[in-house]
């Protein structure tokens, strides 16, 4: 695979495919494959932050237990890639690199209007069966990675304690972070630090039957063990109508406050 250019994320597909023909009779590994992985963008360069406090979005960091994403921290996004990748932004605005795991539909360009550098974006859209050990590897060499993990006949994430204890494990050694995406709240990463879900969701941008989707603003809740068991919210942009994630700042009117409802919102399916 030639050097990524300027302004185009970094996206392994090849190593994916060896690792669905483990199987072939050409005397290939799973270490060995994944060991090539490692080796293929180890020679990036990582950038480490001179703090255990990743920084993210600010209007995000009111939903994080410390402000911030912990290095060696787990967290759970449900429904909403744009959600997940706000997440990463401030890291990646700081130099971080970061991954995105079995997320084939993620928009590229929609990344980076929310501001993550593509420069700095490692893509593995099919990791198949082996997707934690892909995960794992990656957790060496960037510090956010972004898995949409698969679900089980009970939709839970398919991952079971020990597998889960010995990631915990490596996050902490590496200062790595990992976001999971979800379907749902029986899609949780086991032991997350914080679960954040879109609870309301309007749009804006269409009219009486007729135009374009351009905003949207939402109602994001946040759950975490460190609250005692109350739960966050907050009123997000997700995204604006410049493509941005912004909190909804509430404006003087003429009765007094008025939440922020540029332009004119619409309740939608989605």
């Amino acid at each position: 695979m030639a050097p990524p250019s300027a302004s185009v994320a970094l996206r392994i597909d090849d190593d994916l495919d060896a690792l669905d023909a483990l199987d072939e009779p050409d005397g290939a590994s799973q270490s060995d494959v994944v060991r090539e992985l490692q080796a293929r963008i180890r020679g990036m360069q990582r950038t480490k932050l001179d703090t255990r406090a990743l920084p993210t979005h600010p209007a995000l960091g009111e939903l994080l237990p410390g402000g911030a994403l912990e290095a060696g921290g787990t967290y759970t996004v449900e429904n909403s890639t744009t959600l997940a990748l706000g997440l990463l932004q401030g890291p990646s605005a700081a130099g971080a690199w970061c991954a995105v795991v079995g997320v084939p539909d993620l928009g590229v360009e929609a990344a980076a209007g929310l501001g993550i550098d593509l420069e700095r974006l490692v893509l593995v859209p099919h990791p198949g069966e082996q997707w934690l050990s892909v995960v794992s590897a990656l957790v060496d060499v960037v510090s956010v990675v972004l898995v949409r993990p698969p679900v089980g006949a009970a939709g839970r994430v398919r991952i079971g304690e020990a597998a889960a204890s010995k990631l915990a494990s490596r996050l902490r050694q590496r200062e790595a972070v990992l976001v999971s995406l979800g379907q749902d709240s029986s899609a949780a990463w086991p032991g997350s630090d914080a679960r954040l879900t879109v609870t309301e969701s309007n749009w804006a941008g269409i009219g009486a039957g007729f135009g374009h989707l351009t905003a949207r603003q939402v109602t994001v809740s946040s759950s975490s063990r460190s609250w005692a068991g109350r739960a966050k919210s907050r009123r997000l942009w997700l995204p604006g109508p410049d493509e941005r994630i912004e909190a909804v700042v509430a404006r003087e009117g003429a009765g007094g406050s008025v939440a922020d409802a540029r332009p004119a919102l619409r309740s939608v399916a989605g």
